[in-house]
């Protein structure tokens, strides 16, 4: 069967799901809204316009917003989001075992992390379909037969625009391949004891480790800005990878670079820009870079590393200390990795992160010098991540098992959040809702600018007050009721 019938075919199915899912959960909007959580609790959302429905403790949940968002899951079993407006969708199952996401024509089935099959049109409107059992097999169909092609890992195919590569042909891998970048061609033989280099101005040959040379002539581009530019050149040996290396680069514009390496007695880079020497490399490294302004020593790096000058400011003994300042970029750690700082001031962007014990605790705050808009997270693994974007939207939740670890991680939110999520709380500064819940709506309070909404053990207590007066039920069983007199006279 074709991998695209599968997909459709899996696309029936999951909405087939999405239906039996809202049978189950939805209640009719006409009715009253039904509040016994963790059985069934439907509600309005804090953070945006639409209603929820959570049934069964974590497990079911169908919700829908007025910006054409839909979502429902089965966690941590399955998930569906479609957003009609953007024209896409994403399903997860038993994430990240298998995913499917779809923007338009363009789609991504994803399983066992190395399976892919993928299609849609690319920037040229030229339509491919990808599939993939990664590293083993890779194939594309397309109606231009130039995009077709199919690859047996080790044994033979061709491979188009992957593996940051242009194209790559293979027999019998390492016996035989053939890259391509650009202009260069590469072709290997016994990969990578022997092979021969090609393009524009260039030549290139290597037995490795034994010796291997390249040159590439001076070339010129236009850029975008339909200005003729310079390409440097460069020349390059190597003797006995990796001990000895004598190379040029920039040859032909006005910053040429030498570098010239014996290991492990020296290593040594000239350049009007830049000098570095390395002596017992890398035990003692000196460095004085002009164009960035700084001087730096190093004994041995990345341990010990002092610099001074505008362009760096650097005072570091590894694990002890590190206090590293340039015109945008300040880091710091303390006892690592007990205490880490990192600060980037690119204005108008400010960020600023703490950390401490690498994931145990992180502090992060982007600001936005002209609007002032600012993001900050906090998270505290593994008892909770705390979040309030750009746009004054507040979130808590109480426990957070994986969410410090893999932040901003849709996949992990949709499917396993709700699962551990003891305590959820929501707040919209723009609109003033604020929300709270406890073990899967066992306990439930919204409040408004207007009203008040309270629920308690499975609805046995249940309290609003509003507009219209308030309400307070007991057992289900109504034990106060009062309305405000209308304004307007019958």
């Amino acid at each position: 069967m074709d991998i695209h019938h599968g997909v459709r075919l899996g696309l029936r199915l999951q909405i087939f799901l999405q239906v039996l899912a809202a049978l189950a959960l939805a209640v009719s909007l006409a009715a009253a809204p039904v509040e016994s959580g963790p059985l069934v609790h439907e509600f309005s959302l804090t953070l945006a316009p639409g209603e929820r429905v959570e049934a069964v403790g974590p497990l079911l949940r169908y919700e829908r917003r007025e910006d054409s968002v839909e979502e429902w899951a089965l966690s941590p079993l399955l998930s569906h989001t479609t957003d009609r407006q953007l024209d896409s969708e994403e399903l997860d199952f038993l994430y990240p075992l298998l995913t499917y996401d779809r923007f338009g024509s363009e789609y991504k089935l994803r399983w066992f992390l190395l399976t892919t099959a993928s299609g849609g049109q690319d920037q040229q409107d030229h339509l491919r379909r990808r599939f993939t059992i990664f590293p083993f097999y890779f194939q594309q169909r397309s109606p231009d037969p130039r995009f077709c092609y199919t690859a047996v890992f080790p044994l033979h195919g061709t491979i188009q625009e992957r593996l940051q590569r242009d194209e790559i042909k293979f027999t019998l891998f390492p016996l035989y391949a053939r890259t391509r970048k650009r202009d260069v061609v590469t072709e290997n033989y016994l990969y990578p004891v022997f092979h021969l280099r090609r393009g524009e101005a260039l030549r290139g040959w290597q037995v490795w480790p034994l010796v291997g040379h390249e040159t590439k002539g001076v070339t010129y581009r236009t850029n975008s800005l339909d200005e003729l530019e310079t390409v440097g050149g460069h020349e390059k040996l190597f003797v006995l990878w990796p001990f000895y290396f004598n190379e040029r680069f920039g040859i032909g514009t006005t910053n040429p670079q030498t570098d010239r390496v014996l290991l492990p007695f020296y290593s040594l880079t000239r350049s009007p820009a830049r000098d570095s020497s390395s002596y017992l490399w890398p035990f003692f490294t000196y460095t004085n870079d002009r164009a960035k302004q700084y001087r730096e020593w190093d004994a041995p790096w990345p341990l010990i590393v002092f610099a001074r000058g505008e362009g760096k400011t650097v005072n570091r003994v590894w694990p002890f200390f590190s206090q590293s300042r340039s015109p945008i970029i300040r880091k710091e750690f303390y006892l690592w990795p007990v205490y880490k700082r990192n600060r980037v001031h690119v204005p108008p962007l400010d960020r600023d992160r703490l950390r401490l014990l690498f994931f145990l605790y992180s502090d992060l705050t982007e600001r936005n010098l002209d609007t002032g808009a600012a993001l900050r997270r906090t998270d505290l693994w593994p008892l909770f991540t705390a979040r309030r974007d750009r746009e004054g939207l507040q979130r808590l939740q109480i426990l957070a098992l994986l969410e410090p670890l893999l932040p901003n991680n849709k996949g992990i939110e949709r499917n396993y959040s709700p699962l551990w999520a003891l305590w959820r709380s929501e707040k919209n500064l723009k609109t003033g809702a604020a929300s709270q819940c406890a073990l899967w709506n066992l306990y439930r309070r919204e409040t408004t600018p207007a009203a008040k909404k309270c629920s308690l053990l499975f609805g046995l207590f249940q309290y609003q007050t509003g507009p219209d007066g308030r309400r307070m039920r007991v057992c289900y069983v109504p034990v106060m009721n009062t309305r405000k007199a209308s304004a307007t006279a019958p």
